[in-house]
């Protein structure tokens, strides 16, 4: 039995158990996450699954101070682009790092999150 292609939805459930899941092109072999459709290096369909560890490195990041009014009580919190171990990026919110502490270059670990009932990409401390 093969694998499903990983829908957003998939990936997000994914996230959700605990797994990050990126999508590799059987044509060119370009690495994708979250999901995609088409292949941004040839333009293929030909995706499958492939597990990822986990653990990057900041590669940039942002502190939220003032926020949508939904996470408001949230504030203030970070949000960094992690260069994964495997060379792709991925947005995720940084949690149980001092906001102080926040460095390009800092090492971190996926983490799942649940923020007001949607399960989202979080990182902390590896």
């Amino acid at each position: 039995m093969t694998e499903p292609v990983i829908t957003l939805k998939l990936f997000f459930e994914r996230v959700r158990d605990g797994a990050l899941t990126a999508v590799k092109c059987g044509v060119c072999g370009g690495l994708a996450i979250p999901p995609k459709e088409f292949c941004e290096a040839c333009g293929q369909r030909a995706w499958d699954p492939v597990p990822l560890a986990g653990d990057g490195t900041i590669a940039s990041y942002t502190i939220i101070r003032v926020a949508p009014a939904k996470y408001v009580g949230d504030t203030p919190y970070a949000v960094a682009v992690v260069t994964l171990r495997e060379g792709v990026s991925l947005l995720g919110r940084i949690v149980d790092v001092p906001l102080e502490r926040l460095a390009v270059g800092l090492p971190v670990k996926f983490r799942p999150l649940a923020i007001h009932g949607h399960t989202t990409v979080g990182f902390g401390p590896a």
